[in-house]
């Protein structure tokens, strides 16, 4: 008897530890990778829904500190030094929370990132940067989010959204600076057509000195034993931008003859 007792325990056993429920989280999980500029940014959060609750006032009290999201710290990383919200901040990970109120966000990047929810004692020496932000009032948002919008080669902001309530958070990146970096070093090694094309085409981009952009473009083109229209395109741009809108008539004819 004891042989049978024993030979039913043993192969239900297997059984015992493969049948595990298996069911959708509550708070789905999200990773956003987005670049602007020339920097990385990775977001890693949680996305609870209202499912027909109040949430800001209710779910969510107003003038307390809050989570701002679901599960594991909400987290943003990024690979250069940034301007946050007005502040400036080392490049890193950070957990992302905040204080909502009806018509204004505080929002903070804290340097400690392995909570679970608030830190059970909150440090002011860890919070990296607070930007308080206005509320706008959007149509319906069921799901928690998080996302970058309004992206230039400079800035963009980082929005917050939930039911009809968002806010944006205005980031700056050193890109002006990291590129001007690099046209210096090339200028100063050897550098080639594409080097002087790609250094003037931000020139002119960006609305800096359109005679050195004029300079370094007429250099690129010379180089050039093939002249694209598209580069002929952007030459007699730079050329009107600069003022000589005789030479940028000319070289555009060319763009389209080519």
């Amino acid at each position: 008897m004891k042989k049978i007792l024993y030979f039913l325990i043993f192969a239900c056993l297997p059984l015992a530890l493969k049948a595990q429920v298996q069911a959708p989280q509550p708070s789905p999980s999200t990773t956003v990778q987005q670049v602007f500029g020339m920097t990385e940014f990775t977001l890693e959060y949680a996305r609870p829904a209202a499912r027909g609750r109040t949430v800001f006032g209710n779910l969510v009290p107003l003038d307390k500190k809050w989570r701002t999201g679901a599960n594991a710290n909400t987290k943003i990383s990024f690979s250069d030094d940034i301007v946050f919200g007005g502040s400036e901040v080392k490049a890193g990970e950070y957990a992302i929370f905040s204080k909502p109120k009806a018509n204004e966000w505080k929002v903070f990047l804290y340097a400690k990132t392995d909570n679970w929810g608030l830190p059970q004692e909150w440090d002011k020496e860890k919070v990296v940067a607070t930007a308080v932000v206005p509320v706008s009032r959007v149509a319906h948002v069921e799901n928690f989010e998080i996302r970058f919008a309004n992206l230039t080669n400079s800035s963009a902001h980082l929005v917050i959204a939930w039911e009809e309530t968002q806010v944006a958070i205005p980031i700056e990146v050193p890109t002006d600076k990291k590129v001007l970096a690099s046209i210096e070093k090339s200028m100063a090694a050897e550098p080639t057509a594409r080097d002087y094309y790609s250094a003037a085409t931000y020139y002119f981009s960006e609305g800096k000195d359109m005679q050195q952009a004029k300079e370094w473009i007429d250099i690129a083109m010379k180089m050039q034993e093939q002249k694209p229209f598209w580069m002929l395109r952007q030459q007699s741009l730079i050329y009107a931008a600069a003022g000589d809108t005789k030479g940028a008539i000319k070289i555009a004819k060319e763009s389209l003859e080519a």
